[in-house]
C-alpha cells in the first residue's frame, strides 16, 4: 500500500497494460491512478489525491477521510447480549469495550507477525 496525506492505495500490476494500477480505499470517490514505475505511480498517486482534495475545495465539499472511526459490525444476538453484559461488568459503555477488544486482539496479530 501506497499511503499519502492520511489516504491509502492498494497497488496491483496489470501485466496485459504492463502498468502499476492503483485505487485509494476507503473513501467512496473512486480516486484511481496508474503509472509504469515506482516513481510515476507515487507521482500520480499524490497528484490524484491533490486533485481530489482542489476539486473538494473548489465545489465547497467536505473531503471524505478514508476511516471515520464508525463502522456497523453484525453479529449474533446472543453474542451481542453477552457482549454488553460483560461491558456492564466492566462499568464499561459497549463502544469502549468492542474498541478494547479489537485492540488487544489487533496486537496480538501485530506481535504474532
Amino acid at each position: 500500500m501506497m499511503e499519502y496525506k492520511g489516504y491509502h492505495a492498494e497497488i496491483k500490476y496489470s501485466d496485459e497494460d504492463r502498468l502499476f494500477v492503483g485505487q485509494v480505499v476507503g473513501v467512496s470517490d473512486t480516486l484511481a491512478f496508474h503509472g509504469a514505475s515506482v516513481s510515476e505511480l507515487e507521482q500520480m498517486f499524490h497528484q490524484s489525491i491533490d486533485n481530489y482534495l482542489g476539486l473538494c475545495r473548489e465545489f465547497g465539499k467536505v473531503p471524505e477521510r478514508e476511516y471515520k472511526g464508525k463502522f456497523n459490525v453484525r453479529i449474533p444476538a446472543a453474542l451481542h447480549r453477552t457482549a454488553v453484559l460483560c461491558a456492564k461488568q466492566r462499568e464499561m459503555s459497549l463502544n469502549d469495550f468492542v474498541t478494547d477488544a479489537l485492540e488487544a486482539a489487533c496486537a496480538k496479530l501485530t506481535v504474532e507477525a
